[in-house]
């Protein structure tokens, strides 16, 4: 007579092999996915400021166990944020710049009558207010008690172009002009930025440029290419990393062919329709638009790997070990350990602006794991004023 166990044996050898790896599976999820965040700071007590006051950065992420792949990551995360966030409600104002063109700060209502400060958001390539993660960011913005204005780039938010110029990774002056328009906007309330990735890029590039003069009392960046050039051979990597690089040219395509009539805006307009990737966009375009000689120089400009150590502004950079835009060999740790006031939060996986996590991962915004950690740091910051940096007046 056979013991129940054979019985089991001979008859539910797919249950036992699906149990099996069941098993295998969430011990490779708990031994090689779930680890808490790698911090690398240079300045010991701006990293023990960190570890003692940002309670995320020193807990395990727990990336969403079905979706820990970096582009499900990337895409899902996207989806999900964008379903389960409630549309923006936002003031328009039209910043008129010095040289005669315009951008958009949309300003995120309600407002807050007594704010503890402002929050600059500045959106990745083609995004707005109406981005996903712009509307976590917003969120936190309101549980930390601040007013929230985005940045919409030349070209982008539905503003027309005034003069032949659009905008790339080393666009920072006009940021320049856009955070004294916010500071004078804001009177004494301290100025915080976030940018997400080509917005942390545009951060990035303003904060070493202006060093001590910045208008910015502290910064967030998420999801950055911090080296622009490594960060684009991954882009181009096939098959899915193309794919999404395929997605971002198209929607660069767009914006070009929205904007052809005005005036000035000359290019290759062939090789702007022909072009497949981020990469080639830039060849086509960007390069020549900024009068860079070839889309290495134009990389090489746009790396903020060499220029962190000119940041005079408490400045946190969230990265992912897995994005599949900047995995972990390409994130410059040794340089950030040099820089003063730079600090990398390195987590295992999140993909590119993804950071799910949960078995449920369709969580309300205040819950998103961006959202908490944003509140977290600079909340910590503003109570601890003389963390700050000491911004002039504008």
């Amino acid at each position: 007579m056979s013991s129940p166990f054979m019985y089991i044996l001979e008859e539910k050898k797919e249950l036992l092999v699906g149990f099996s790896l069941f098993i295998l599976y969430i011990t490779y999820y708990i031994v090689e996915v779930v680890k808490k965040p790698i911090l690398v700071c240079g300045k010991a007590e701006f990293r023990e400021f960190l570890q003692n006051n940002v309670p995320l950065l020193g807990e395990c992420y727990w990336p969403t166990p079905w979706c820990v792949e970096s582009r499900l990551q990337t895409v899902i995360g996207s989806i999900l944020r964008s379903w389960l966030s409630p549309t923006a409600l936002y003031r328009r104002e039209v910043l008129v710049l010095s040289d005669g063109g315009q951008v958009a700060l949309d300003w995120i209502e309600p407002e807050v009558a007594e704010p503890r400060a402002v929050l600059l958001v500045l959106p990745g390539l083609t995004g707005s207010v109406h981005s996903d993660y712009v509307r976590c960011i917003a969120t936190a913005a309101q549980k930390l008690k601040t007013r929230c204005v985005v940045f919409n780039n030349r070209g982008l938010g539905g503003l027309p172009l005034t003069t032949p110029r659009l905008y790339c990774a080393v666009s920072h002056d006009d940021l320049a002009e856009v955070a004294r328009a916010v500071r004078a906007r804001c009177g004494d309330a301290p100025l915080l930025a976030a940018g997400v990735s080509l917005g942390g890029l545009i951060l990035g590039h303003y904060l070493a440029a202006q060093g001590e003069r910045a208008l910015v009392h502290a910064a967030l960046v998420v999801s950055s290419p911090l080296d622009v050039i490594k960060g684009t051979d991954y882009m181009n990597r096939l098959p899915f990393n193309a794919l999404l690089s395929y997605l971002l040219a198209r929607d660069m395509r767009n914006t070009i062919r929205s904007h052809a009539p005005v005036r000035g805006l000359s290019c290759d307009w062939r090789r702007v329709e022909r072009a497949k990737t981020v990469r080639q966009f830039d060849e086509a375009f960007t390069a020549h638009h900024f009068g860079f000689d070839s889309v290495e120089a134009y990389y090489r400009a746009a790396t903020l790997r060499d220029k962190l150590e000119d940041v005079r502004v408490p400045l946190l950079c969230l990265c992912a070990g897995d994005d599949p835009f900047q995995p972990l060999d390409a994130i410059p740790m040794r340089e950030a350990e040099r820089a003063q006031f730079v600090a990398l939060a390195v987590t295992a996986r999140g993909g590119h602006i993804g950071f799910l996590e949960g078995w449920w991962p369709a969580r309300a915004p205040s819950r998103q794991y961006l959202t908490r950690l944003t509140e977290q740091y600079f909340s910590a910051l503003l109570t601890h004023p003389e963390l700050l940096h000491n911004a002039p007046a504008p």
